[in-house]
C-alpha cells in the first residue's frame, strides 16, 4: 500500500457535497442575476453630487414617462432597483438616485435620522436635481413625471410633489409622517404601507388618506410585510404600475429576482467556506496544531456575565466619543462592541484562562479566508441589495468600525473559551441586548430595523468560527474573519451624517 501524503487526507465525501453544492448555488445565483439584468439598459452620470442611474427597457421610439425612484434611509439606489426594473419594462424610463450620506454619494445628510430642516433642504436638492434631470431626457415626457419613494423617501417625495402640481403622480411606501401634507396635495397620491409594518408608519398612511377629498388618494396594505420586505412585495409593484400615466403593457413584476439570485450567491458563498477551509488546512499532525481547549464557567455564570457587560457597555456607548462619528446609529454600535468587547477580555481573565494559541502554519490560512470573507459578504449585498462599497468618509470609518468589532469578538472568543456553542450564545446575547437597548430608548431607534440583519451576520460569524476552530485554525483567526462579515456592511451601508 502506498502511503498517503504527511499532513493531507483526501477531502471527505460531505465536503465535495458541500463544494457542489456551492458551486451550484453560486453559479445559480449569478443566473438569476443576469435573468434580471435581461433586456434592460443602465446608464450612471452624476449631476451637482447626485449619482443617478437611468434604466430603460429597449429603445421604444417616442417619449415615455419617467419615474424617479428614491429610496429611505439607510437605504440606496441599488436597494430600489427592482421598481426601477418594473416601471422600466412596463414603458417608463427608470430614474434612481442615491441621498447625500447613502449608496455611492459620499455627501453627508445633516440631522440624519432627525426631522430637521436642514436634511429636508438636501433631499429636496438631490429630488430636485434628479427630477430636472429626468425631465431633460429627450425620451421622457415632461408632463408625465411620476415619484416613488420609500420611508424617508416616501416623505421627500409627497413634500416635493405637494409644491410641484406638475408631478403626475406620486406613491409613498411606508410614509414615516402625514402631518405636514397640505390638504388636497399632491395630487394622485397613492399609499403603500406593511401589513406588520411599524404602527407609526401605518397611522401615516390613513391620516394621509382620510385628509384627502374622495377619490384622490389610494391606500394599499400589503399583508404580511415590514418596513422592508414591503419593496419586494408584487402588490407594491402593482400599484406603482396602476400610477404610471399612460404606461405600457408589462410582463408581471419579479420584485424578488435580484434578491433571490443574490441570496443563491450568498449561500453558495458560505457553503463554500467550508471546503476552502478544509482544502487549505488538510489533516493537522496528531492535533499539534489545535488550540487548546480550556475549561469554561458554567452556563449561567457566563450567560449572566455578558448581559451584565453588554447591559453596561450599552449605557457608556450613549456617551462614548464613538457617537460623534460621521455614521448614523454605526457609531453607537462601534462603540456598544467596543466597549462590550473591553469587559468581555476582563471577564475572561477569570472565567476562562488563557490558552496556547494553534500552530504558526497560519499566513495562507488567515490571508485567504479573510480575503474569502470580505468577497463573501460585499459582492452579494452591492450587486443583489444595497450598495456595499466605501466611498468618501467610510474608507476612514471602515477601519474604526473594524477596530470595535475585533475587540469584541476577540472578547467574546475568550469568554466563550474557544468553544462554538458559547461563542454562539455569547454573540446572541448580545444582539439581544442591543434590540432591548433601542427599546429603551438607549440606542438610536433606527437600530431595530438593523437588528434582524446584524442578527444574520453574527450568527454567520459564528458558524464560520466552529469551521475554522473544527480545522484547528489559530485562536485569533476566528476574531479576524468575523470583523470582515460585521464591520463591512456597518460601515459601507449605514448613512454618513
Amino acid at each position: 500500500m502506498s502511503a498517503r501524503p504527511a499532513g493531507r487526507v483526501p477531502a471527505t465525501r460531505a465536503t465535495m457535497l458541500l463544494a457542489l453544492l456551492a458551486l451550484l448555488a453560486v453559479l445559480l445565483g449569478g443566473v438569476r442575476l443576469a435573468q434580471a439584468d435581461a433586456g434592460l439598459s443602465t446608464r450612471q452620470v452624476t449631476v451637482d453630487g447626485v449619482p443617478l442611474t437611468e434604466v430603460r427597457a429597449g429603445s421604444s421610439p417616442g417619449r415615455h414617462p419617467g419615474v424617479v425612484v428614491a429610496h429611505g434611509f439607510a437605504g440606496s439606489a441599488r436597494l430600489m432597483r427592482p421598481l426601477a426594473d418594473t416601471v422600466a419594462r412596463h414603458g417608463a424610463v427608470a430614474l434612481l438616485l442615491d441621498f447625500a450620506g447613502h449608496g455611492a454619494n459620499p455627501a453627508r445628510l445633516p440631522g440624519a435620522g432627525r426631522d430637521g430642516s436642514a436634511a429636508r433642504a438636501v433631499l429636496e436638492h438631490d429630488l430636485d436635481v434628479a427630477v430636472a434631470h429626468l425631465r431633460a431626457l429627450p425620451d421622457v415626457d415632461p408632463d408625465r413625471i411620476v415619484l416613488v419613494g420609500h420611508s424617508m423617501g416616501a416623505g421627500a417625495v409627497t413634500r416635493y410633489a405637494a409644491t410641484h402640481p406638475e408631478i403626475a403622480a406620486t406613491v409613498a411606501v411606508s410614509l414615516p409622517d402625514a402631518g405636514a401634507l397640505p390638504y388636497g396635495r399632491p395630487r394622485a397620491l397613492s399609499l403603500v404601507v406593511g401589513g406588520a409594518e411599524f404602527p407609526d408608519f401605518r397611522r401615516a398612511a390613513q391620516e394621509a388618506v382620510r385628509a384627502a377629498p374622495a377619490g384622490e388618494r389610494s391606500l394599499t396594505v400589503v399583508p404580511g410585510t415590514e418596513h422592508i420586505s414591503v419593496l419586494f412585495a408584487r402588490r407594491t409593484h402593482d400599484a406603482v404600475v396602476a400610477a404610471l400615466p399612460g404606461g405600457a403593457a408589462g410582463p408581471p413584476p419579479r420584485p424578488g429576482a435580484r434578491l433571490v439570485g443574490a441570496g443563491l450567491l450568498l449561500l453558495g458563498l458560505g457553503l463554500g467556506f467550508v471546503p476552502l477551509v478544509a482544502a487549505l488546512r488538510g489533516r493537522r499532525r496528531n492535533g499539534a496544531e489545535a488550540a487548546e481547549v480550556r475549561p469554561a464557567a458554567g452556563w449561567w455564570l457566563l450567560l449572566g456575565a455578558v448581559t451584565v457587560a453588554s447591559g453596561l457597555a450599552a449605557v457608556a456607548a450613549t456617551v462614548a466619543p464613538t457617537v460623534r462619528l460621521p455614521l448614523a446609529v454605526g457609531g453607537y454600535v462601534t462603540g456598544y462592541l467596543l466597549l462590550t468587547g473591553l469587559l468581555l477580555v476582563a471577564l475572561a481573565r477569570r472565567l476562562a484562562p488563557p490558552a496556547r494559541d494553534a500552530g504558526s502554519r497560519s499566513a495562507p490560512l488567515a490571508a485567504l479566508t479573510i480575503g474569502y470573507a470580505l468577497l463573501s459578504v460585499a459582492v452579494p449585498i452591492h450587486l443583489g441589495f444595497t450598495a456595499a462599497w466605501p466611498v468618501g468618509a467610510r474608507w476612514w470609518l471602515l477601519p474604526v468600525v473594524a477596530a470595535g468589532c475585533l475587540v469584541f469578538l476577540f472578547g467574546a472568543e475568550r469568554v466563550a473559551a474557544g468553544r462554538s456553542g458559547r461563542y454562539a450564545a455569547v454573540l446572541a446575547l448580545t444582539v439581544l441586548v442591543l434590540a432591548g437597548a433601542a427599546v429603551a430608548g438607549l440606542a438610536p431607534g433606527f437600530v431595530l430595523l438593523v437588528v434582524p440583519l446584524f442578527a444574520v451576520l453574527a450568527g454567520w460569524a459564528a458558524a464560520w468560527a466552529a469551521v475554522l476552530r473544527r480545522a484547528g485554525a489559530p485562536g485569533w483567526l476566528p476574531a479576524v474573519v468575523g470583523t470582515v462579515l460585521l464591520a463591512w456592511p456597518i460601515a459601507t451601508t449605514l448613512p454618513l451624517a
